[in-house]
């Protein structure tokens, strides 16, 4: 979520850890019903209570990662009354940095309570400078927030914070992607005559159309398999999701939640030779969009696996489909033709770590997908 650290102020001489910064603990459950109502306030503007589908699935995600301890979760701010007045939701991920396993966590809403929570706020967000984190990030930040975050002695990825979009079929892809704004636009007589019109564009501009790669294949595949090929594929990046079998298994349960998506499904990509060469992973809604949060891919093989991943998408009957851009991807992905970007928001990291930030300034780094927040139902739903 993009979070305002509006008010944030250096740290005061002293100030060195969470247990001595006035007001902050650790969130414990029976804040849940208290933090449900100040999302619905900070993010939908409304004053009502979160309600019982949002106070269980937050309670869902910020507690029931197999790596959760109130050290490494969401953090609160409480004022002289006691009351929440600013809260951090934050999830914990195992990443391989350089060979040692860290911890890192995820922040997925800054929340204030308007004025009366600024103070709480800039406590909060002193607690996220580069000297206090091992690993921490946000993949949807606003510009203050990123403007903080780089202060703070963080850093900004500038393609992780693009989104791809690949229109198959054109006209309908933009009434779906306008039905945010424009529910109507999704109606099934709109879609059906604009899905005539795609009809025809394809007929006399077959660019619209990917081309499959001669030898390759796409076929279904199950979430362990996507998991146990991901382990290779990722060993070229220093830093990395270990997506442990726990940690996976969880992460998919709780991201085939967001129905709105469609089904959680992957796919591999398999060569002329019969061997596995790339995955992906992606939520899909039938002639829909395609959400793809994950692509994976031998080194040397971008193109291909790309290439038929779009391809494979288009036969499948999706209007489009749109994901995190990656560096290592980003020369075959711009091949495409039909091919946009988006600012989908800032993806900052920070860490008080100097081999992790000099990877993520040579690119070394894989994040994002489902090691993210895009998988995520408070960034969709309620």
């Amino acid at each position: 979520m993009k979070a305002e650290l509006r008010g944030a102020q250096s740290a005061p001489a002293g100030e060195t850890d969470l247990c001595r910064s006035v007001g902050i603990r650790a969130m414990e459950r029976a804040d849940v019903p208290t933090i449900g109502k100040l999302f619905k306030k900070v993010f939908r503007k409304t004053d009502h209570e979160g309600g019982e589908d949002l106070e269980h699935y937050l309670e869902t995600v910020f507690f029931g990662s197999p790596h959760y301890t109130p050290a490494c979760g969401s953090v609160v701010h409480e004022n002289g009354a006691g009351d929440i007045d600013s809260a951090i939701l934050a999830l914990p991920f195992e990443f391989l940095v350089h060979g040692r396993p860290t911890v890192a966590r995820l922040l997925c809403a800054f929340m204030a309570d308007g004025k009366a929570g600024a103070a709480g706020a800039a406590r909060l967000a002193r607690m996220m400078r580069a000297a206090r984190q091992e690993m921490c990030f946000s993949d949807s930040s606003s510009p203050v927030s990123a403007d903080h975050w780089v202060a703070g002695g963080g850093v900004v990825l500038p393609i992780q914070s693009l989104e791809w979009r690949r229109s198959f079929r054109p006209f309908v892809a933009g009434a779906l992607l306008a039905s945010r704004r424009v529910p109507l636009t999704r109606s099934r007589a709109v879609i059906g005559a604009l899905g005539l019109a795609d009809h025809a564009l394809r007929w006399r501009a077959p660019s619209t159309k990917p081309s499959s790669v001669p030898g390759f294949e796409t076929r279904p595949t199950s979430l362990e398999e996507f998991r146990q090929c991901a382990g290779p594929m990722l060993k070229r990046f220093s830093v990395r999701p270990i997506w442990s079998k726990s940690e996976f298994d969880w992460l998919a349960g709780v991201a085939s939640l967001n129905r709105s998506l469609g089904a959680l499904q992957c796919r591999k990509v398999i060569c002329e030779r019969g061997r596995t060469v790339g995955a992906f992973l992606f939520f899909g809604k039938g002639n829909r969009i395609a959400n793809v949060l994950n692509v994976l891919c031998e080194e040397g093989r971008e193109f291909d696996v790309t290439a038929e991943m779009f391809a494979s998408l288009d036969r499948e009957g999706y209007a489009a489909a749109v994901g995190m851009a990656q560096p290592f991807l980003m020369n075959a992905i711009s091949r495409q033709r039909w091919l946009s970007f988006r600012h989908r928001g800032y993806f900052c990291l920070v860490t008080r770590h100097a081999d992790l930030m000099d990877a993520a300034a040579r690119n070394d780094i894989y994040i994002g997908g489902l090691a993210s927040e895009s998988w995520s139902r408070l960034l969709t739903d309620f």
